[in-house]
């Protein structure tokens, strides 16, 4: 651990999730071959959509609703909703054939289990602290196995907007019936976690599992509290 600015006392802790606890994009890149593979065998006329033109749809589909860059999920079903209209496919099947692929895809990309060790260190820090989960993703907490930890989990959206935004922390705050300096906050992303928590008024610690930590090779604005090597030196709280 890597102390930056000693922390005062904190009575909860909140918790970004993708590439936190998990290097997150192993599962998103699995769960969109899957999907790719499901259109292929299940939707083969919209399987001849090409990839360039799924990206012309992401950025009309942006362009139309900006606010679906909060909403990863209704932004997701909006793409496929286009592209299956797009393909030809018949109006009175779009939205039934687009559920289905959407509920395929979430599925799969919530297809795994956190490491035992997160699991463990947040059961020893739920005994001590008010525990939050705030994700800019759609990740389902209940599949992979850490709902139970938490006493709110609050997922980005039109009323909540991604990280950095203030909104989603003051929240959590409120849920917690916490102030924001009384919550530590342990995030990935020194912009969207440490800057955004910080200018919540929370206190931050940084702990990445998808890269290598070294400060010159992040884009940085401000220091976290504390630099953590693994999540299990937070447990030097509980005493």
């Amino acid at each position: 651990m890597i102390v930056y600015k000693r922390p005062h006392s904190f009575n909860g802790i909140s918790f970004d999730l993708d590439d936190t606890f998990y290097d997150n994009m192993p599962y998103i890149y699995a769960a969109e071959k899957a999907l790719n593979e499901y259109i292929n065998k299940h939707y083969p006329t919209v399987a001849k959509v090409q990839k360039h033109e799924w990206q012309a749809i992401r950025q009309q589909t942006l362009s139309k609703w900006p606010y679906l860059k909060n909403e990863i999920g209704e932004f997701r079903l909006k793409v496929l909703e286009k592209g299956f209209r797009h393909a030809g496919v018949h109006e009175s099947e779009i939205l039934s054939s687009v559920a289905d692929c959407f509920a395929f895809f979430y599925r799969k990309r919530s297809d795994f289990k956190v490491p035992k060790s997160v699991s463990a260190v947040l059961d020893l820090l739920s005994k001590h602290f008010k525990l939050a989960a705030i994700t800019n993703g759609n990740v389902d907490c209940e599949a992979i196995g850490i709902s139970r930890h938490f006493k709110t989990i609050i997922h980005a959206s039109k009323e909540y907007p991604m990280k950095p935004e203030p909104a989603i922390f003051l929240k959590a705050a409120q849920d917690l019936e916490l102030k924001p300096k009384e919550i530590l906050h342990v995030g990935d992303d020194l912009h969207k976690d440490i800057f955004g928590a910080t200018n919540a008024g929370y206190q931050t610690a940084w702990l990445a599992v998808n890269r290598k930590m070294l400060l010159h090779r992040e884009r940085v604005c401000i220091l976290p509290s504390l630099q953590l090597n693994k999540l299990s030196e937070l447990n030097v709280f509980c005493n």
